[in-house]
């Protein structure tokens, strides 16, 4: 639990999601006055600042730091406060938020500042893909491709992207690519492989339904190209049902070797990530101490 009397840094990304209020620092300012924590803002100024102050604060006294921001946001703050004993918690502002939404953050930003004292730790597990921190879910091939335009796009939120990828469904085609697994190497055409820890990308979009945080495995799924008639694979997809459709395969490991027939784009939790043709990923177990709700352990078993 967030415990009373302790220090609280809160890392705002003020430009995560599609716009910022101060009053949510009001919010955060208040809650913590009727605790009687001690709170300090700083805001992000440049990509990687994120780390930057997190790391800072897990050597400077800092009981907790809390990420305000998406996905991107998080990732910085945990690159800071991995390995380390002081606990990441989350407030999320994105567009996504995929890994908030796995751990039943709710979305609505002041119910989360409110919850954040009855919050207790957990060490959750991350994972590696090109040496890249991914704590959510990353991708190789079309997501990646959309990321990768996405990053460049001035109009944000769920919208625009969901705009974004319906026009650019059309010019991206299969890849080959070869998969080794925990020493085991197959083949496979490929549209999308989701390189996931927890289940969804976000907006309750899941893509690995069985991922579990805490089981010391990554969940791979390799997903074939899907005309936009296929009604059944989309309303799966949307459900959460993917495990039962013939158009991709669902695998765990604890380590994986993806090489691929040319360079791919690849994203890490959202953030573009240029291209590549080979991928190493990798688990690291029980790696962050994150605060999520009370009973989300349960959840998981």
């Amino acid at each position: 639990m967030l415990a009373q009397g302790k220090k609280v840094l809160f890392i705002v990304n003020p430009y995560s999601g599609t716009g910022y209020s101060f009053s949510v620092e009001d919010r955060i300012q208040d809650i913590c006055a009727k605790n009687n924590a001690q709170c300090t803002i700083e805001h992000t100024k440049r990509r990687g600042h994120a780390i930057l102050l997190s790391r800072d604060a897990a050597t400077n006294g800092f009981d907790y730091v809390v990420a305000v921001g998406g996905d991107g946001t998080i990732n910085e703050v945990a690159q800071g406060l991995l390995d380390t004993a002081t606990p990441m918690g989350i407030l999320p502002r994105g567009s996504g938020n995929g890994l908030a939404r796995h751990f039943g953050i709710p979305a609505y930003l002041p119910g989360a500042i409110d919850n954040l004292f009855t919050n207790t730790v957990i060490r959750m597990d991350t994972l590696t893909i090109n040496n890249r921190l991914s704590l959510n879910v990353s991708g190789i091939g079309f997501d990646g491709h959309v990321a990768n335009l996405f990053a460049n796009r001035k109009i944000r939120g769920l919208f625009g992207y969901a705009r974004l990828t319906v026009k650019e469904l059309f010019n991206f085609s299969e890849f080959g690519s070869e998969i080794t697994i925990d020493g085991k190497t197959s083949t496979a055409k490929a549209f999308i492989i989701a390189v996931a820890n927890s289940s969804q990308y976000g907006n309750n979009i899941k893509v690995a339904p069985s991922a579990s945080v805490c089981d010391g495995l990554l969940d791979l799924t390799i997903m074939r190209k899907v005309p936009l008639y296929n009604v059944g694979f989309i309303y799966s997809f949307l459900k959460g049902k993917l495990e039962k459709s013939v158009l991709c395969d669902m695998v765990v490991a604890t380590e994986a070797l993806i090489k691929t027939s040319r360079p791919v784009p690849y994203h890490v939790d959202g953030e573009s990530c240029g291209s590549a043709d080979s991928f190493f990923i990798q688990i690291k177990p029980a790696s962050l101490a994150v605060l999520v709700p009370e009973g989300f352990r349960n959840n998981e078993q």
